[in-house]
């Protein structure tokens, strides 16, 4: 009797060897149970060889840029937290230093209220420069008031009260004009100090030595030569110090010798003739220094002119550039005041003009002896310098006494 064997368990869980070979069951193939122990298998019938799994570098790229850019934010987060800082300690400081610039504005206004205009006239008139002015004003006033009472207020006729006052007012105007004479006497003693004190320079300036002049030794050539140009006479150094000095300072020198001299004929102590050609001359030495001057004032007056562009172009463009008082407040508040003390120069400057284009406009008249209108052109361009001469005078004192005080 036959007996029947069965496959064991391993048989039924996957064919034997013997059955791979066998042509009846090759095309029917069953693949072998799955390995838990191991992760991967490969396909025996592949002819491709298994890959090692690596990680991908897009992965890596990817993550390495998303570091680096979170470096970069942090980096641009403190940088910018960094400028806020600084901008913030700026912005505090500039409000410091506009406080104080307010607090100094309304330190300079409270002085020039306890400034009183008695004190001004008080220490004017302590000099005789502002007694001078002071008399100038009184003098024309006077001298106006003439005018207008002989040509149209009593212009019919004079009674014997009339004549009285008209006697009198041209007596005090006469005696205001001798006081200002006196007072300004001796004026030459100024400009005869600016020319000195070239002469007491260390160096000298003609020569190549560095000696002073009382040490330097004279050569015989040099002897000679100021022998042969005008002897000892033009060698003299207070000679030397006059021929070098400035045009306005040599003439102003001159025209007070010459006012000097026409004083004392009025004295009595000179001779009138003499005294009226020392007037003349010192009118011709008015009317140069008046052309000096004006030509002074404009070139002043372009400086200042110029200036005041450059800092009003300044405000443009910072206005253009979106900056306001409140973003620069420093900045705004320095433009600004500079701008105002420009402007106030520039008013005095303009008010100095004017007074000299009425000197000059006097003294025309008495250069070139012209006689009609003489005695009304005179009389109010007088007047108009006195006016102006007086109020720059009047703020200089005023601007002196508004430091005293602030000081104080």
């Amino acid at each position: 009797m036959s007996s029947i064997s069965f496959p064991h368990l391993g048989d039924e869980m996957g064919p034997s060897s013997s059955s791979m070979h066998d042509p009846m069951q090759a095309p029917f193939y069953t693949p072998p149970a799955f390995d838990m122990s191991n992760s991967f298998q490969m396909n025996p019938l592949s002819a491709h060889p298994p890959r090692t799994p690596r990680p991908s570098t897009a992965a890596q790229s990817h993550f390495r840029n998303m570091s680096m850019s979170i470096s970069v934010y942090d980096e641009k987060a403190e940088e910018e937290q960094d400028g806020d800082t600084v901008k913030a300690d700026k912005a505090e400081v500039d409000e410091d230093e506009v406080v104080e610039l307010d607090e100094e504005d309304v330190r300079v206004k409270e002085a020039e209220k306890l400034v009183g205009a008695h004190e001004v006239w008080r220490d004017m008139f302590v000099t005789s420069n502002g007694r001078d002015k002071a008399f100038k004003l009184m003098q024309y006033s006077i001298r106006v008031y003439l005018l207008f009472h002989s040509k149209i207020l009593f212009r019919s006729g004079k009674p014997a009260l009339q004549q009285e006052i008209v006697r009198r007012l041209m007596a005090a105007k006469n005696g205001f004009s001798f006081t200002r004479k006196m007072l300004i006497m001796f004026n030459w003693l100024a400009p005869l100090s600016q020319v000195l004190a070239q002469q007491s320079v260390p160096f000298s300036s003609s020569g190549s030595s560095l000696m002073p002049h009382s040490f330097t030794a004279t050569p015989a050539s040099s002897l000679k030569s100021s022998q042969l140009s005008g002897g000892p006479f033009l060698s003299h150094p207070v000679l030397r110090a006059l021929l070098s000095a400035p045009p306005p300072v040599l003439l102003e020198l001159v025209n007070g010798l010459s006012d000097d001299i026409y004083s004392l004929s009025r004295l009595g102590l000179i001779g009138s003739k003499l005294g009226e050609r020392a007037a003349r001359f010192a009118d011709w030495c008015w009317l140069f220094t008046t052309l000096v001057g004006l030509v002074e004032n404009g070139v002043e007056l372009g400086v200042i002119e110029g200036l005041q562009r450059e800092v009003q172009s300044r405000a443009y463009k910072e206005s253009l550039s979106g900056a306001t008082s409140k973003s620069q407040p420093k900045a705004s508040k320095i433009d600004e005041r500079e701008l105002m003390r420009l402007q106030k120069k520039n008013y005095w400057l303009q008010a100095s003009r004017a007074k000299l284009v009425m000197d000059l406009i006097f003294v025309s008249w008495d250069i070139f002896r012209i006689k009609g209108w003489k005695d009304t052109v005179q009389s109010l361009t007088g007047l108009a310098a006195a006016v102006l001469s007086s109020a720059k005078l009047y703020d200089k004192y005023r601007t002196t006494l508004v430091n005293k005080a602030l000081t104080s």
